[in-house]
């Protein structure tokens, strides 16, 4: 199994925010921290501020800013609300399936069992955890030249 670089992207975006906390910054200087496209960065940013882990402020001085406190995002709830797809096989998309198997397999069953362990796992922690223990400096660190706004 393997996230989309959206929900990728949206634990990136995070990371880099909640390593520098209090600062507003713009989507130009988080996508040139990365190497990632701007054009893909301001849709993850809008999927994080429509379900409230991020401030978005326009204008000149404007950027995006953690809109909840690093200890209230848990990573699963990220990645649910981030991953356009977690349908791990066509049977999960009732609709669309063409499996002919479906009223007998207990495959899918298996694969639900085993993808809300995953976001279980994942919802053991949150944001806080990924910068604790001199991570959020070592981060910060890594991060130092590319504040392009303030």
């Amino acid at each position: 199994m393997q996230i989309s670089l959206h929900a990728d992207y949206a634990l990136r975006v995070l990371i880099y925010l909640g390593s520098q906390p209090g600062r507003v910054a713009s989507t130009v200087e988080i996508s040139e921290a990365y190497g990632i496209s701007k054009h893909h960065l301001v849709r993850v940013v809008q999927t994080l501020s429509e379900h409230g882990y991020l401030r978005v402020t326009v204008g000149r001085s404007g950027g995006v800013s953690l809109a909840m406190a690093p200890e209230s995002i848990k990573l699963g709830d990220v990645v649910r609300r981030a991953e356009p797809n977690l349908r791990l096989v066509e049977c999960f998309d009732l609709p669309t399936n063409t499996c002919p198997i479906v009223g007998a397999c207990r495959l899918a069953g298996v694969l639900r069992q085993a993808l809300d362990s995953f976001l279980g796992t994942l919802n053991r922690y949150t944001l806080k955890d990924l910068l604790a223990d001199g991570a959020q400096q070592k981060l910060a660190s890594v991060f130092a030249g590319y504040p392009l706004s303030t």
